[in-house]
């Protein structure tokens, strides 16, 4: 079968049949059980007629909400994998993402639709609808459950608004030079990043109302995707260019030498990522139809998982590393059980080979080898020391932002 995929970065998709569908009903009605075909058990959850465009584990990581293409969200019970609440009957376009409201029980989702809404998990009902000007590719609530933000194409701009009334904050319209294709508060609450299509990616202090920090990325192509880790000295960057980038934003020394690349790639575009709570774990999702994982230790990818049968759309992790969810573009979610990952002789392989927390790069400046540690700013990562101390950083630290 001749691939359907119209992105060029992306591989080409499997020949599938349709002997699968009956099993697949069944699946859905009795809820999914763990498989155990693959190194890591996983679960497969069917409820969306199309592509699934964000799934988050949530509330403690008992449930999934997961939001699709097919107008609707889904809330699901994590141990049955059953469907607990069904959104729909508002959006009329594809649902582009859905967020949790923290210290709440409420959701957002923001649709091509322009509408923003924010639903009642208890009752299924609607709380508001915000109508923006254009069609809404992204949200994200802070972590203090008080603000969410939500970005709108064509006019590249973003909109901050109350969580409890949806009602306007603050507005900026032509943020960015083209696509916003990712909004993310920081864990502090302060701070909105947003990605886009012109590989650029900021942050806007909600303090100030300025942009305070101006990352012109290393990306060849559409930066797609923006985590923070939970501490937010730093951020990661997926990008269609097949890779993922890590930015010190502590340092800043990105401003003289650049992202930071993980090594050994996607072989399709990345369409997300995501951090482990502790930082220890990275996982990505891509147009390659997989889900890696990253040891922030040795910057290096650690072990792919493969089943879904299109494009990932999104992934998540919960917070004691037990569990991985993942969206697709094949109608489905997928639960994985990673918690003995650490067992699987590939990981165990690489782990052995590699050393741990120990990496070895080349630099940029002699060529020589030399090792490198754990999460180090990207100054550290392109000349080793004596090459360092032969011509210092031109970096100067940068002051904080005005609180």
């Amino acid at each position: 079968m001749a691939s359907k995929n119209i992105d060029p970065l992306s591989v080409d998709e499997p020949t599938g049949g349709e002997e699968e569908e009956d099993e697949e009903e069944e699946e859905e009605q009795r809820g999914a059980e763990w498989s155990k075909e693959t190194q890591v058990p996983v679960k497969q959850l069917r409820a969306h007629r199309e592509t699934v465009t964000a799934a988050r584990l949530c509330f403690n990581d008992s449930f999934l909400l997961s939001c699709s293409s097919d107008t609707t969200a889904v809330l699901w019970d994590v141990e049955s994998c059953r469907p607990r609440r069904l959104f729909s009957g508002v959006h009329g376009k594809p649902v582009s993402e859905c967020a949790v409201i923290p210290n709440s029980n409420r959701i957002l989702t923001v649709s091509w639709d322009k509408k923003m809404v924010s639903w009642d998990v208890e009752t299924g009902q609607t709380l508001w609808t915000s109508r923006q000007n254009g069609l809404l590719t992204s949200c994200s609530a802070s972590a203090d459950g008080r603000l969410i933000v939500c970005a709108s194409d064509p006019q590249n701009g973003v909109t901050v608004s109350d969580a409890a009334s949806g009602q306007t904050l603050h507005h900026v319209n032509g943020h960015h030079r083209s696509t916003i294709t990712r909004c993310r508060f920081d864990p502090q609450s302060q701070r909105v990043a947003t990605a886009s299509a012109d590989r650029s990616v900021k942050l806007w202090d909600l303090l100030t109302l300025k942009t305070t920090v101006t990352i012109d990325s290393n990306h060849g192509n559409v930066v797609s995707d923006c985590c923070f880790t939970n501490d937010g000295r730093f951020l990661c960057t997926a990008s269609w260019d097949k890779t993922l980038q890590l930015w010190d934003l502590q340092t800043g020394a990105f401003r003289s030498h650049g992202g930071t690349t993980l090594q050994r790639g996607h072989e399709g575009s990345v369409s997300s990522c995501c951090f482990s709570t502790d930082a220890n774990l990275l996982v990505s999702g891509s147009y390659d139809r997989t889900v890696a994982l990253w040891d922030m230790s040795t910057l290096c990818q650690s072990l792919i998982l493969k089943g879904h049968t299109d494009w990932v759309t999104d992934v998540s992790i919960s917070a004691d590393r037990k569990l991985l969810c993942s969206a697709s573009k094949d109608g489905t979610v997928r639960l994985w059980n990673i918690e003995n990952m650490e067992e699987i002789p590939e990981v165990m392989e690489k782990r052995r080979t590699e050393g741990t927390g120990v990496h070895i790069l080349k630099c940029e400046e002699c060529g020589k080898p030399f090792p490198v540690s754990r999460l180090q700013t990207s100054e550290l990562l392109t000349q080793c020391v004596f090459c360092r101390l032969r011509s210092p950083s031109r970096y100067r630290p940068q002051p904080p932002p005005v609180m």
